[in-house]
């Protein structure tokens, strides 16, 4: 009587080549779609595809060719670094076998596990890493939308907008002032605004602009380091940076692209040099498309994975995702991506998973080898990704001190941009 068992047995022994034919083999690796190439998706690409040592199909899916980094782009415009610097390709990743895909993905039909991109391929997944960073909520500063963004740059977006914003803080003359309007809670890169000031102030006080001023419009209360920037500030830039929050301007009222004027409940900024607008932000689109976020605007996840609350197939990374105490961070989307990757390799390969480990650290340059920093360790507990072991730099340290961690926060861009594309 023939059974499935010897018919399996005979189809091996006869040396089926369909069966064994490395085409057929590829055909039948379980599938990882990637969306976003920046610090968590190009980290989990990389991982899942070298760990699983070609077990599993990688495809990550990226409109851009370069990538430029957030991170240290406040030290371009400040000019300790060049524009090419902070540019970044994906070449390294294919060396690992990740198959890149140059187009933007435009929709997850989460029913039939595909990935629909611009070009109008789908690319079915059994698993799909979203990290898509986060989209800026234009209507929310009165009088400000994605029209004036030329006139009022933001500069929280990599690419165009960077350089602008350079070219507009290298145009401000002796005397002309800057209005910085902060974004309110949550937002990427929490110390970010700051530095972008005080690296500003760096600028115009090397160039001798010794009559213009900064002021900052904030919708908060307190902001990350708050202590030591604006002890740096008086150290480094007396008189130069104000920062006004929302008991002293009493709210942010309208702005006019065309005049360059700001108006707040205590005062009125008229003809601004520069006014850059850092507005409020949600995901980005493709995740509030795909419904993985909550009222919030962002996605929540399982502490412990990485994994999507909303969808078991789903992992969400960086500043798209719900991370309890871990800010918006590079170093947070590639510590999360780790442990996504892990996850998914022992989903789909059954290899080992161990409990998830956390870790950021955030550097921000205040003035030449005077660098601050704030971060820590994290574990899931109590349904969130929790603070383990915190750390901050402390006000009043030596120059020596701030010179070290400034050495840290060269050597670790260094070393993150290596472990993201290497």
């Amino acid at each position: 009587m023939t059974t499935r068992r010897h018919f399996i047995i005979g189809s091996v022994a006869a040396g089926s080549s369909m069966i064994l034919s490395p085409a057929v083999l590829a055909q039948a690796k379980q599938k990882v779609v990637v969306i976003g190439g920046g610090a968590g998706g190009a980290t989990a690409a990389k991982y899942i595809a070298k760990d699983s040592e070609g077990k599993l199909s990688v495809t990550l899916v990226e409109e851009n060719v370069n990538y430029q980094t957030c991170f240290h782009s406040n030290l371009y415009l400040g000019g300790f670094r060049e524009y090419a610097s902070i540019l970044h390709n994906y070449d390294g990743l294919t060396k690992h076998g990740v198959s890149v895909v140059r187009a933007r993905a435009t929709m997850i039909d989460r029913d039939k596990k595909e990935v629909i991109l611009s070009n109008g391929q789908r690319l079915s997944y059994d698993r799909c890493v979203v990290s898509p960073g986060i989209d800026l909520k234009y209507d929310s500063v009165p009088g400000w939308s994605q029209a004036a963004e030329e006139m009022m740059p933001h500069g929280w977006k990599p690419g165009a907008q960077t350089r602008l914003l350079r070219r507009r803080l290298d145009a401000v003359p002796n005397g002309g002032n800057i209005v910085m309007i902060a974004p309110p809670n949550p937002y990427r890169c929490p110390p970010g605004p700051y530095e972008r000031v005080s690296m500003m102030a760096h600028a115009l006080k090397k160039a001798g602009k010794d009559r213009s001023k900064i002021f900052i419009i904030d919708p908060k209360d307190t902001f990350s380091k708050q202590g030591l920037f604006q002890e740096g500030w008086e150290k480094h830039y007396k008189g130069l940076v104000e920062w006004l929050g929302p008991k002293i301007h009493d709210g942010l009222k309208s702005v006019d692209p065309k005049t360059g004027t700001v108006v707040t409940g205590f005062e009125t900024y008229k003809n601004a040099a520069l006014v850059n607008v850092i507005p409020a932000q949600w995901a980005g689109a493709i995740a509030r498309d795909a419904k993985l976020t909550n009222a919030s605007g962002f996605c929540p996840i399982k502490p412990e994975s990485m994994q999507s609350t909303v969808d078991s197939n789903i992992y969400v990374l960086g500043d798209a995702c719900i991370a309890g105490d871990m800010p918006k961070s590079a170093f947070s989307a590639n510590s999360q991506a780790k442990v996504a990757a892990m996850m998914i390799r022992n989903e789909l390969t059954g290899s080992r998973a161990f409990p998830a480990r956390y870790t950021n650290t955030c550097w921000s340059l205040i003035e030449t080898d005077d660098a601050v920093k704030v971060g820590g360790t994290y574990e899931a507990k109590d349904g969130k990704i929790t603070t383990v072991t915190p750390l901050i730099s402390k006000t009043g340290e030596t120059a020596e001190v701030r010179k070290e961690t400034q050495a840290e926060n060269m050597g670790w861009y260094a070393g993150i941009t290596a472990d993201m594309f290497g």
